[in-house]
């Protein structure tokens, strides 16, 4: 009975094993929900820190539920810190933007001009200033020998700092604009070295100084001029003295010599001489003695008129012509009918042997913006023109390139017109022909000393 019972316990063996292995695994299961269970209520009741990423806590009944919203509050907290890095970069572009801004304001209203070239020759930037100063516009680009001229001392000056490094401060150079315009520029230019200490461009910077060098002109040509009177009234009178004397004794010798001897011929050839010597001392005495300028306003329309028939009578051989606007400008009628009655006849002189027809034309222009306000009058012919060695010494007393000048009509009409305030330049035309450009300020001011010093280039 006893081995029956046994044999009946080993069959039932196997049947307990599975009822253990099942209850085992129900003991685990219930196990784990509980600690899902208290998990969920410490995080539940725990507080909420940054690393919630600022969203609800999702419920873990449903762990694919809990991992997919956690997720989500991952990507939301990921995507807000984009927005704030993209307001950053907005802010930092914005920032840059406004300090281009800035450079480029600074750089066009700057009174120098700035050229800025790469190594190959290329202006890559230039201000307004360069522009005016060049009398070139769009110099973006262009290569600055075709711009400045293969032979100018300033494309010289350029091709030194960016072949060899070369440094130039405060350097005075003489440019010619397209427009035939001499100019007297300023110019400091520095190379633009790299990491590696290669010159990889340059950079110029241009003050014109066309103006102050004419102002500077002036006073040198005032101050000689007041030198010249003070000698001239000393030595004026010793002279007319000793000319009338040799004219006197000249009318004697023709009184009492015979008609068609060699005496009275002699005595002919003494008083001629005579006369044209007195006339180079009056006009030497013009042009030394202080104008006494009467302070009116002159109205330029009717002047030019007068010159024209005055012109018109005298060297008939020139068609002489007035366009452009004339205005009014304060100074003393007379002298500068002088001025432009001199001017005008030289250049109808000039043109009066033109096989094609000889040409005089007056131009008036009137400048209310520019820096040098005022009226502008030009007297051009068709002529053959002025040579290139008279141009620097055309004004200098007692130069001339006439056979029977004395030299002193214009260096007489530049007393005139400096006396007013304003400028004479004398020039070849492209066309051929030479041109008077005469400037008078609208109201005359006495000429200021200038010192280069507060200039800074």
């Amino acid at each position: 009975m006893e081995i029956g019972i046994l044999a009946a316990s080993i069959e039932q063996t196997p049947g307990m094993l599975w009822v253990l292995s099942g209850a085992f695994f129900a003991i685990v299961l219930i196990g784990g929900i509980v600690a899902v269970i208290a998990a969920r209520r410490v995080l539940r009741g725990g507080p909420k820190s940054a690393d919630d990423f600022g969203a609800t806590t999702p419920r873990t009944d449903n762990p694919t539920a809990f991992v997919t919203a956690s997720m989500q509050a991952v990507i939301q907290k990921l995507k807000e810190q984009e927005k704030e890095l993209e307001t950053l970069h907005r802010a930092e572009r914005e920032r840059a933007k406004q300090t281009e801004r800035l450079s480029e304001a600074v750089t066009r209203n700057m009174p120098a001009g700035l050229l800025l070239l790469n190594a190959a020759g290329l202006v890559t930037s230039a201000n307004p200033a360069a522009e005016l100063a060049l009398g070139v516009k769009s110099l973006a680009f262009r290569r600055y020998s075709e711009v400045l001229g293969e032979d100018s001392r300033l494309t010289q000056l350029l091709a030194g700092s960016l072949g060899q490094g070369r440094t130039y401060r405060r350097e005075e150079v003489e440019y010619l604009t397209p427009s035939q315009e001499l100019r007297r520029l300023g110019v400091t230019i520095s190379p633009i070295l790299d990491e590696g200490g290669e010159v990889s461009g340059a950079i110029c910077l241009l003050s014109d100084l066309t103006e102050l060098a004419a102002l500077q002109k002036q006073i040198h040509m005032k101050e000689n001029l007041a030198a010249l009177g003070e000698l001239s009234a000393g030595i004026a009178h010793e002279f007319k003295n000793a000319l009338a004397t040799i004219s006197g004794y000249a009318q004697m010798i023709r009184s009492e010599a015979q008609p068609g001897t060699e005496l009275r011929e002699h005595g002919e050839k003494i008083l001629l001489q005579t006369r044209a010597l007195t006339h180079v001392v009056t006009e030497f005495l013009k042009f030394a003695r202080p104008l006494q300028i009467a302070d009116e306003q002159v109205t330029l329309q009717p002047l030019i008129q007068r010159v024209l028939a005055e012109i018109s009578e005298s060297v008939p051989g020139a068609a002489l012509s007035a366009v452009g606007e004339f205005s009014e400008v304060s100074g003393d009628d007379a002298l500068l009918y002088q001025a432009l009655l001199n001017l005008a006849r030289n250049a109808a002189e000039a043109v009066s042997e033109n096989p094609a027809g000889g040409c005089v034309t007056i131009r008036g222009e009137v400048d209310t913006f520019g820096p040098l306000q005022g009226q502008r009058i030009s007297i051009s012919d068709n002529g053959p023109g002025i040579p290139p060695e008279a141009l620097a010494k055309i004004f200098v007393p007692f130069y001339t390139t006439k056979t029977n000048g004395t030299g002193l009509g214009l260096a007489v009409v530049q007393k005139i017109l400096v006396q007013h305030g304003g400028s004479i330049e004398a020039r070849n035309q492209p066309e051929g022909g030479a041109e008077f450009i005469v400037w008078l300020p609208f109201e005359r001011e006495s000429v200021r000393a200038i010192d280069s010093a507060d200039v800074h280039i």
